[in-house]
């Protein structure tokens, strides 16, 4: 993700990923529900992820949407178990590449972050401990991604298929955002480079940008932001802590929008937490399953 800050709820400030802050969207997986009027954001750029063979990190993203009505809060019971571990790290850059997936610790804002310790058993389960003071900007995307052409990307018009299936959930404390993080036409900051995101879970995040319009598929409804640095958020009004999404429908309703180039380059699709605020404490982030199909 190409960080960006974004603005929080009250008027706050993030890194170019999500911004943190905004209304608490918690919820259940299958109920949409509606969202509460956006927070102002702000915005400020960060590194770009890694490839699957190096360790760099994720571009900022620029989102945070203001949550739906607050259901119960999420269990942090993980789907699969990770009991051992095969890759474990705290280094702020640690990365693991596992199936042809690179999942990556991606503490991009460390020098904000507090400690985050991140433990795989493969690139489909894993989960992150991450403790976070309790402020406002993006302090790390802790992800599993898929490079394309080792980041030099292919182009958008030459698949027919491109979608992924996702289970993940956040802690349901802090300020955060889980989310798809796709790059087209580059990876990170750069001339001509589009960040899109897919927000699944949300809490107290609104993203960077104006909310524009909705988009609807398979049975749930996004409201839709972008600004004007080539960033553009689909979330969720309803929490989904599992599920599938079509990338490649998602991609060309946007670029019949005019909010992508056409037949950009797709470089990186990735998937995990952008952690503004654990409020202090340690919390837990679980992925149980990530996929992408492409052809």
């Amino acid at each position: 993700m190409r960080r960006r800050t974004l603005a929080v709820v009250l008027a706050i400030s993030f890194p170019v990923l999500a911004g943190c802050g905004g209304t608490p969207t918690d919820g259940v997986a299958a109920a949409p529900a509606s969202l509460p009027a956006p927070v102002p954001t702000s915005s400020s750029s960060v590194a770009p992820p890694p490839a699957s063979s190096s360790s760099s990190l994720p571009a900022p993203s620029t989102s945070r949407p203001a949550p739906p009505s607050t259901p119960a809060p999420p269990s942090t019971a993980a789907v699969r178990s990770c009991r051992t571990p095969e890759f474990t790290t705290s280094d702020p850059d640690g990365g693991w590449s596992d199936g042809g997936y690179y999942v990556h610790n991606n503490m991009w804002n460390a020098g904000e972050a507090g400690p985050e310790t991140l433990r795989a058993c493969a690139y489909d389960n894993w989960y992150v401990e991450s403790t976070q003071p309790d402020s406002t900007s993006v302090k790390t995307y802790p992800n599993v991604h898929k490079d394309i052409d080792n980041q030099n990307g292919k182009p958008f018009n030459d698949y027919s298929v491109i979608k992924s299936t996702f289970a993940g959930r956040g802690p349901g404390t802090g300020v955060y955002d889980v989310a798809y993080d796709l790059w087209l036409n580059g990876v990170g900051d750069g001339k001509g480079v589009t960040e899109v995101m897919v927000w699944t879970e949300n809490l107290k995040q609104q993203p960077s940008g104006d909310k524009l319009t909705t988009y609807a598929a398979a049975g749930f409804t996004y409201d839709v932001w972008a600004d004007d640095d080539g960033y553009v958020a689909f979330v969720s009004r309803s929490t989904q802590y599992a599920g599938s999404v079509d990338l490649k429908a998602m991609i060309a309703w946007a670029i019949g929008k005019g909010l992508i180039p056409p037949n950009p380059t797709v470089n990186q699709i990735g998937y995990g937490i952008e952690f503004c605020s654990t409020g202090g404490g340690k919390a837990r982030f679980t992925l149980s399953d990530f996929s992408v199909a492409m052809s």
